[in-house]
């Protein structure tokens, strides 16, 4: 059997992202959670990753709106905003996991850690921050915030002003070896949350929480590479990758190399801050070691992905 590191898309999560409530996301992670555990029952590792972009966004904007009701309100740093939606997916993930086993009669546990992702603070992305967070506010509250808070703020849209941050690389990832221990104990982890919680090594074993958010397709292949995974899982929204998306000669492709999958990335075939990182993850993950294959596909299909009867698989 493998051992495999599955990077849960938004949708597995949030089933209309219009209805961002605990309740709904409860009932989503109890969906997407019997595929996980189909998984397990045919003897794989899993090893659990996934994003938080609108769950954190929500955080963000709670505090944002207390604070413009009442200025002693503090609003919480984003780094920690971040540990927030961490903590609170991973309960809902558990919660659904752990039962989902139960009914089954596997007998695993299951943990979620909060992940410190390590990040470069000369990394480029930190000189042009891009990644919206947060609330929409007027263009006069904007520049106050710039002014009193340091942020950097951009027009979005025609829709407001919102607050950027940076998306750095992962370098590290600093639980590691507690992840490796409970996965080699047998246990289920989930991890690397949106990405993780970034944070830049200040020496002496200190380090400090930095405003930015890491793709969590590249901080999932990370972990992947450290756990010496056999095959890195991002699930999405479509079954498959496609070429030509969106016209009428869309070709899916069911299977392709990195040579392949290179060339299509250089004639611009998979979009920025959608299939592109998905993409350009899997591959690092793929010519790190020979053996090793990423899967691209959707929550519904992930186990016969596995067994390449869908999806898009990428090889060497």
């Amino acid at each position: 059997m493998s051992r495999i590191v599955i990077a849960l898309g938004g949708n597995a999560l949030q089933a209309d992202p219009k209805n961002i409530t605990a309740r709904a996301q409860l009932i989503t992670a109890g969906q997407t959670s019997e595929t996980i555990v189909d998984l397990i029952e045919e003897g794989h590792e899993v090893i659990v990753a996934h994003g938080n972009g609108p769950q954190v966004g929500q955080i963000v904007a709670t505090y944002e709106a207390a604070a413009s009701i009442n200025e002693n309100s503090p609003v919480m740093p984003f780094p920690e905003c971040g540990a927030m939606s961490q903590g609170y997916i991973g309960y809902h993930l558990q919660q659904s996991i752990r039962a989902e086993m139960r009914k089954r009669g596997i007998n695993k546990e299951v943990a979620t850690v909060v992940t410190q992702v390590i990040v470069d603070p000369k990394d480029p992305g930190f000189k042009n921050p891009t990644k919206p967070v947060g609330s929409f506010f007027s263009e006069k509250q904007a520049k106050k915030l710039m002014i009193e808070k340091g942020y950097t703020m951009k027009e979005d849209s025609n829709r407001g002003w919102r607050r950027v941050v940076a998306s750095p690389l992962p370098i590290d990832i600093v639980e590691e070896p507690i992840i490796k221990t409970l996965v080699e104990a047998g246990h289920i982890v989930i991890t690397v949350g949106g990405g993780g919680i970034p944070v830049i090594d200040k020496g002496n074993g200190n380090l400090e929480g930095v405003p930015a958010v890491i793709d969590k397709d590249f901080a999932s292949c990370k972990v992947a590479e450290l756990l010496n995974a056999d095959i890195f899982v991002v699930l999405t929204a479509v079954e498959q990758v496609a070429i030509n998306f969106g016209r009428p000669d869309q070709k899916n492709l069911s299977r392709i190399t990195v040579e392949e999958a290179k060339v299509y990335i250089e004639e611009g075939q998979f979009a920025p801050g959608s299939m592109l990182p998905k993409i350009k993850a899997a591959l690092i993950f793929v010519e790190a070691k020979e053996g090793r294959k990423a899967i691209i596909t959707s929550l519904e299909k992930a186990k016969e992905a596995i067994n390449e009867r869908a999806g898009t698989v990428i090889t060497k």
